[in-house]
């Protein structure tokens, strides 16, 4: 099969070059929008990844230049429109596991960078500052830490949790045996009420859109940490400044951002951020950002080329693959 890969990097290039055997890889490095949907024509596929757009006009465009696959290099679809897709007759599939350990092991991250302030403390050093004020942490072991989402990621980042003697409660509509042996399952407010350490694990849908607002936050711990390694928009952001300027918040961690498509990815380094919900969260001492790289471990990025590689190659075959996100699928 013909295929144009979209938001290409190095690292795409290298590892899906090194998965393929037989299908004809086009890379191109803009990102999937209305105005560079004419790139894949002629493509049999399209193989996106989490920040491209796929609404109904894109899809429209891609079908109508003969695209009959839409190969996601991710777990997430929330950027898909499935019923237009499902309306086209275009395909869908995704990756539903490429490496919960390399998520949840960069959520822990977070929590002992944000903790034990090693940002701080690493440019004092290099300024020859040796002074301990101002980074001062609390210990882990004991404290009670709330999973939104106890999922495969979810369930993995208790478990490394667990070996810090944290206490462990979550939230998830659908709760499953694994968790429960490591944790307990309480309703949100109780989380909230409780919880020291928020970690978000769930995916975006209607219903899990800013589940961390301004109501939310206000039933939650003086001096919460709250971590998002899921998706942006799982959170209000203003709100959650709004938290940081009273206090209520004592730290956030992000890998992931709601209006992240124009910031992550691309060294802006040369450049003015416009955003400014962006800008003032970078005003803050107590908030570490990383640009959604939680997944970037070579086990997950060749997980992730092997299994796109495999469903465009059952796809070609069968004019099928087990990994669809159908209508259905969206909705459950």
């Amino acid at each position: 099969m013909k295929v144009a890969v979209f938001s290409t990097k190095p690292y795409d290039r290298t590892y899906l070059t090194n998965s393929n055997t037989t299908h004809e890889l086009t890379f191109f490095e803009p990102r999937l929008t209305i105005h560079t949907a004419p790139l894949a024509d002629g493509h049999d596929a399209v193989c996106p990844f989490v920040n491209d757009e796929l609404d109904s006009e894109v899809l429209t465009r891609l079908a109508y230049g003969g695209v009959e696959l839409i190969a996601l290099r991710s777990a997430g679809y929330n950027h898909v429109d499935i019923r237009a897709a499902t309306d086209l007759g275009l395909t869908v599939a995704r990756v539903p596991a490429y490496s919960p350990h390399a998520v949840a092991e960069h959520t822990v991250a977070l929590i002992l960078g944000l903790n034990r302030k090693l940002y701080r403390a690493y440019n004092r050093v290099r300024d020859g500052n040796f002074a301990l004020n101002g980074l001062l942490g609390f210990d882990l072991h004991g404290k009670v830490v709330g999973i939104i989402g106890t999922g495969k990621i979810g369930s993995v980042t208790a478990e490394v949790l667990r070996g810090f003697g944290c206490e462990l409660i979550g939230y998830d509509p659908y709760p499953n045996d694994y968790f429960a042996e490591l944790g307990t399952y309480v309703d949100l407010p109780e989380l909230f009420r409780r919880s020291a350490v928020i970690s978000l694990h769930a995916p975006l849908n209607p219903d899990t859109y800013h589940t961390i607002d301004e109501e939310a936050i206000s039933q939650m711990k003086d001096g919460v940490m709250l971590i998002n390694t899921s998706r942006g928009a799982l959170i209000d952001t203003v709100a959650v400044i709004e938290g940081l300027k009273s206090g209520k918040i004592g730290s956030v961690g992000l890998d992931v951002y709601e209006e992240e498509g124009d910031l992550f990815f691309e060294d802006l380094s040369g450049e003015v951020i416009t955003d400014d919900v962006f800008a003032r969260l970078l005003t803050f001492p107590n908030v570490l950002i990383t640009g959604h790289q939680a997944f970037f471990t070579e086990e997950a990025l060749q997980n992730i080329a092997d299994t796109t590689m495999e469903n465009i190659t059952e796809y070609e075959d069968t004019g099928t693959v087990t990994n669809i996100v159908s209508l259905e699928f969206a909705r459950s």
